[in-house]
């Protein structure tokens, strides 16, 4: 312990006599421990802690055949009742209400769950009591209004339960029984209809995942044999509950681990700057530690006062990195990117993270401190008392050199991981969605949420059109039950017309569904291929049609060219007759393979839920603001007590784009932090170079050399290792960039433009490190020079 405390007052010592090099080291490895610390926090928070729950570890959802969850309440209560492996399954979904009423209601949104919700999970209320499975019964009372529909208030959760899905903060729970009164919809008998609702429960003690899934499938294969029309589940699966589907987990696993290996290569490439910086330090101190040498101390005591000072470094680092870190997450727990949607983003730093954060510290510490130890080693104090230099220039390629290069080379990594992340989410702001979201404002409601039945529902649309028709300016006016790549998609299996087994195996494709009116197409920008579109005539009375899209005439069909006139079957053996062809598009997710989709006549399949497009022309489109007063005041003047809310059609899709964004803007922050670790090595490495050869410099000068050949002696060497680590990281930066397509739509890294902007990027970084260095190589004066040598 004395040594150690010799050891850590000589290194303080020693620190505050160098402060621009302390600063520059605290900072550098600042910055790199909290991008560390940021990424393994968002990493620890979404996909490995669990919820903050009672027995947790034991908490699984299930899943199967469809990402998406969906299933029927029948099949969910087989699964509860029959299996052997779980202590109770429950069930919950997210829904939307209207709260209140009056001339301003407000929409909230919630879980419908199953009455044993609570239970299931161990939750224990905050206030009052939670409903448990007798109110499944229902429950009376005057309390508040959903939908217009009486709710009494039971009780309030804890405030640190945000219910069972990450990324969302309900406002309330209601039981699944009174989902005809939020939803429009009596289905809980019907096995045939499914829709998205998430099951879980806690493994009974004893049993492992694997049993459970074999207890799950055997369930399925009895729901099969008894039920082989509306059969649908005969695999299951296990999976953490928390992010919702496999379509959702697998990329933001993938991106998280991507950011995580990322910040990683930030942290190397300040390990390997610090590295050089200590090496270049060491050779600055060589005739120190050659008199410490001389005197008597050991080479061992020497390098462990050289690691000493690493370690301090590293630690002082880590913590402002990590208070960084704790301020950043904290603020990103009451982010709230998404207006109007209750986002909830539970990164707030645990115990894991500090622990992570100090781990890097000591081994930041101990890889910077080591670079040097050779040097030490093979140092010999009389040579070098006797030059007065260790520093020595020749071909061969040193440790500095090395760690240069890789340092560049994890910058180039970075700018091109940036620059893909750019020109994708430029891309996919103008690529072909299958509609033109560009000068188009929507008006999004739901009837129910004011009373309105699903047979009233249509007659009510109809109305709202032809009042947002009448404002001027206003060119096209559509409604549909939902928008493509919105939140609210349904899909159903279709099958051939000549299918006679009406069993989901037999299906042609799984098909996303819209209710759509007349004008939709053109109000939406779709452009119809083939045959024609609907009219108000295609009603309950006429025969029931639809408009394809081409991945869907291809897959059902079996035709793009003569679809048109053609039959396909719903799952209840309905005949609809394909009357138009339209474009593909995407409906669930920007990077999605082409998907199936149809639309229906909104006359012959109604919906409670309506979304007015409208596209406006002249100078009402160049003012959204002003269209969407005069939509509200018309909606407002058909019923006072319908919520609604209008957007630009853009601004509507900022949940579908914000995985994009945030990918650029991480994968910007990042390639910043990388240029900066790069600039601070090749200016450290110039300008060391400069002031070792000076003399060499003044002596070229003196015997007539040329400013191109000072330069190229001063900084050739520092440019080759440039073009070296930046064509390693471009290489490396397109391979690691094929992680981004499962983020950042039409991100690929064998676009011209990326390729010339790294280099263009790499090239400016080299000039701007090595522009003081060539400025004190040209300004040497060999007079001067050579009379103080």
């Amino acid at each position: 312990m004395t040594t150690l405390l010799q050891d850590l007052r000589f290194a303080i010592r020693q620190l505050r006599k160098s402060p621009g090099f302390t600063i520059i080291a605290v900072l550098t490895l600042a910055l790199a421990i909290g991008a560390n610390a940021v990424a393994f926090g968002m990493l620890n928070a979404l996909i490995l802690r669990p919820l903050n729950m009672p027995r947790a570890q034991s908490l699984y959802g299930i899943e199967h055949g469809s990402d998406y969850g969906y299933q029927s309440y029948p099949d969910y209560l087989d699964l509860r009742d029959r299996n052997r492996s779980f202590d109770s399954l429950a069930a919950f979904t997210v829904t939307q209400a209207g709260l209140g009423i009056g001339k301003d209601p407000s929409r909230v949104f919630g879980y419908e769950t199953s009455g044993n919700y609570f239970d299931t999970l161990g939750i224990q209320p905050y206030l009052g009591r939670f409903f448990s499975a007798s109110d499944e019964r229902g429950v009376a009372g005057r309390i508040v209004q959903l939908n217009k529909h009486p709710f009494t208030i039971v009780g309030v959760a804890p405030p640190e339960f945000h219910g069972t899905l990450l990324l969302f903060s309900p406002d309330f729970f209601v039981p699944l029984i009174n989902r005809e009164q939020l939803d429009g919809e009596n289905n809980l008998n019907a096995r045939g209809v499914r829709w998205i609702f998430e099951v879980i429960g806690h493994l009974k003690p004893g049993v492992t995942p694997a049993q459970a899934v074999a207890d799950l499938n055997f369930v399925g294969s009895y729901l099969a044999e008894n039920y082989p029309k509306e059969d649908g589940l005969k695999s299951f699966t296990l999976a953490r509950p928390g992010l919702y589907g496999d379509s959702f987990r697998r990329p933001a696993r993938a991106f998280l681990t991507g950011l995580m290996l990322l910040a990683g290569l930030i942290l190397l490439a300040a390990c390997a700057n610090l590295g050089s910086l200590f090496a270049a330090r060491a050779a600055d101190r060589s005739r120190e530690v050659a008199l410490r040498l001389a005197l008597g101390s050991s080479r061992m005591r020497i390098l462990r006062q050289l690691l000493t000072e690493s370690v301090l470094l590293s630690l002082a680092g880590g913590a402002v990195g990590l208070m960084g870190s704790i301020v950043l997450l904290r603020r990103l727990s009451v982010w709230q990117p998404i207006p109007g949607f209750p986002f909830y983003v539970p990164v707030t730093p645990d115990a894991k993270v500090y622990l992570v954060a100090l781990a890097l510290a000591l081994v930041s510490g101990f890889l910077s401190g080591i670079v040097p130890v050779r040097q030490v080693l093979r140092a010999n104090p009389y040579e070098i008392v006797k030059s007065g230099s260790s520093a020595r220039f020749g071909r061969r390629m040193t440790v500095r050199d090395v760690l240069l290069v890789l340092q560049i080379a994890v910058c180039a990594v970075l700018v091109t991981s940036s620059i893909v992340a750019v020109r994708g989410l430029v891309r996919s702001l103008h690529s072909n969605f299958g509609f033109e979201p560009r000068n188009a404002m929507l008006a999004d409601t739901d009837l129910k949420m004011a009373g309105y039945s699903l047979d009233r529902a249509p007659a009510m649309q109809r109305r709202m059109i032809e009042a947002v028709e009448t404002i001027p300016g206003v060119a096209q006016v559509g409604s549909a039950n939902s928008t493509p790549l919105g939140a609210i998609q349904v899909q159903s299996p279709v099958f051939k017309d000549e299918t006679r087994d009406m069993r989901q195996a037999n299906a042609a494709a799984t098909a996303f569904m819209y209710d759509i009116s007349p004008l939709y197409f053109e109000a939406a920008g779709t452009s119809l291929l083939a045959g024609r579109t609907f009219s108000w005539r295609d009603d309950k009375n006429a025969p029931r049609v639809a408009v394809v899209n081409r991945e869907f005439a291809s897959r059902v069909l079996g035709s793009i060219t003569d679809g048109v006139g053609r039959y396909f079957k719903l799952p209840d053996g309905t005949h609809i007759q394909v009357v138009g062809l339209v474009e593909d598009g995407k409906y669930m997710s920007l990077t999605e393979e082409p998907q199936a989709a149809m639309f229906f006549p909104m006359l012959q399949s109604p919906s409670s839920q309506t979304f007015l497009v409208v596209r406006p022309k002249g100078e009402l489109g160049r003012d959204p603001q002003q269209l969407a007063a005069a939509i509200r005041s018309k909606l407002r003047d058909l019923d006072a007590e319908l919520p609604a809310e209008t957007e630009t059609w853009t601004s509507a899709l900022v949940a579908v784009m914000f995985p994009s964004r945030l990918a650029t803007v991480s994968l910007g922050i990042l390639g910043l932090m990388g240029a900066m670790l790069s600039i601070t090595g090749i200016f450290g490495m110039a300008a060391y170079s400069v002031s070792k050869r000076l003399r060499e410099l003044g002596i070229r000068i003196a015997l007539g050399a040329t400013r191109r050949e000072v330069l190229q002696a001063a900084l050739g060497r520092p440019f080759r290792l440039l073009a070296i680590g930046s064509a390693a990281g471009l290489a490396l930066g397109i391979l690691a960039s094929r992680v981004l397509a499962f983020i950042v739509y039409q991100a690929t890294p064998r676009d011209p433009l990326v390729l010339a902007g790294v280099v263009l990027a790499m090239s400016l970084l080299g000039l701007l490190a090595t522009w003081l260095p060539a400025q004190r190589a040209l300004s040497v004066d060999p007079a001067i020079l050579l009379r103080d040598e």
